[in-house]
């Protein structure tokens, strides 16, 4: 466990002082206040705006640090040839690719602990502006305990991106891994769409690969609870659990076989 703690610091480390990481986190900070300047121009819906784009925002924003960090985790210590003398130390290649991974998880939460922090500073703001009968009217108060929710499954659907960044890396280069990152989790969102597939065509094989294709790829949209908790609507603790423990699994799978790729590299 010394070695996996101890490459998880040291990848939070380097990624704390990445610039690019803070420009993100500043942007996505910014885009959060830019919702209160918007929420000004539509009267009465200043806080639904507020939430939609601030937890769109720390989506985002943490979809690019998973990805643009997470392709980089073991490929560009292939590129630098330091894996070489992280191999000759008293490290496992299993515990390499776990540290890596607890590293970029460890600097995602932090990174999203600080954009929810910055989202509920503007929900406080706008909700000192208006008086209590007034926010007894709407869908669901301004510090709603359901964004805790939505924040908490982005967080896990972010650590099952960073796990599939990791897996390219640890066999393609930088800019294949980010385009199969991207490509994947555009077609988790629409994997529920698969479903239908065989209404639209007729033939048996292509419902047949549909169905493979829709079981293989990960499926992101149950993560995505904005609408429901930006009108108050609640989330069951059932589909939470369902949900989470969904993308959990998926993330050990995804890890199982980095490690495996990764032990059989051979790096001479």
């Amino acid at each position: 466990m010394k070695p996996i703690a101890w490459i998880s610091v040291n990848v939070f480390r380097e990624s704390v002082r990445d610039k690019v990481l803070y420009n993100l986190v500043a942007f996505a900070v910014l885009m959060m206040g830019a919702s209160y300047v918007i929420g000004q121009l539509t009267a009465g819906q200043d806080v639904k705006i507020i939430k939609d784009l601030g937890l769109a925002a720390i989506d985002v924003f943490g979809l690019f640090i998973a990805v643009f960090i997470g392709i980089g985790l073991v490929s560009k210590e292939v590129e630098r040839r330091s894996i070489y003398g992280l191999l000759a130390k008293p490290v496992e290649r299993y515990q390499l690719v776990l540290g890596k991974y607890v590293g970029l998880v460890l600097t995602l939460v932090v990174n999203i602990a600080v954009m929810s922090a910055a989202l509920y500073l503007v929900l406080v703001y706008v909700a000192a502006r208006f008086p209590p009968e007034v926010q007894a009217v709407w869908d669901a108060p301004a510090l709603d305990p359901k964004l805790l929710v939505a924040i908490a499954l982005t967080v896990v659907e972010l650590m099952l991106v960073t796990a599939i960044a990791l897996f390219f890396s640890t066999f393609s280069t930088p800019m294949l891994s980010a385009a199969m990152t991207f490509g994947l989790f555009v077609a988790g969102h629409f994997s529920d769409d698969l479903k239908q597939f065989d209404q639209v065509v007729e033939s048996v094989a292509a419902q047949k690969l549909t169905e493979v294709v829709y079981w293989v790829l990960p499926n992101l949209s149950p993560f995505d609870v904005t609408a429901r908790v930006v009108h108050g609507d609640a989330v069951g603790r059932g589909y939470f659990a369902v949900t989470v423990l969904y993308g959990l699994a998926y993330i050990a799978m995804l890890l199982v076989a980095s490690i495996l790729i990764f032990s059989r590299r051979d790096f001479k």
